[in-house]
């Protein structure tokens, strides 16, 4: 499987939709600061807290023209996300997941243009109507 050159071209792994997808951590959500409350939620039992989804995607990613996926909140992000690398056994999951098995990368790259897709295509759990 391919693995994307550039996060910030594909975001597959900031796409999901489950409510309770990004779980925060106690460290996180202080990491998180002011913003914690906005950007997480507590799931109604007991502790545990996940980032919040809007549109099928973290709360945090800000999805730019050109099909540019940005984390907001990069620095302060959740462990969970700082453990899933480029190229990782979690990203290639994370591929896998959302292709069936097929990869799902460089929206507006090569493999866009390579297989005839439109770029926003590529993740299925992308809702283009939802961007301007």
């Amino acid at each position: 499987m391919d693995v994307p050159t550039d996060c910030q071209r594909c975001g597959v792994c900031c796409f999901s939709p489950a409510a309770h997808y990004v779980r925060v951590s106690g460290d996180d959500w202080t990491r998180l600061g002011a913003d914690a409350e906005r950007l997480a939620h507590f799931a109604g039992r007991g502790n545990e807290a996940f980032m919040r989804m809007r549109d099928g995607h973290c709360a945090a990613l800000e999805v730019r023209r050109g099909g540019e996926f940005f984390c907001t909140i990069y620095e302060r992000r959740p462990q969970t996300c700082r453990d899933l690398g480029r190229g990782s056994p979690e990203c290639l999951g994370e591929l896998a997941r959302t292709s069936g098995g097929a990869a799902v990368l460089g929206r507006g790259d090569r493999n866009a243009a390579e297989d005839g897709r439109a770029p926003r295509e590529r993740n299925p759990f992308f809702n283009p109507s939802s961007f301007p």
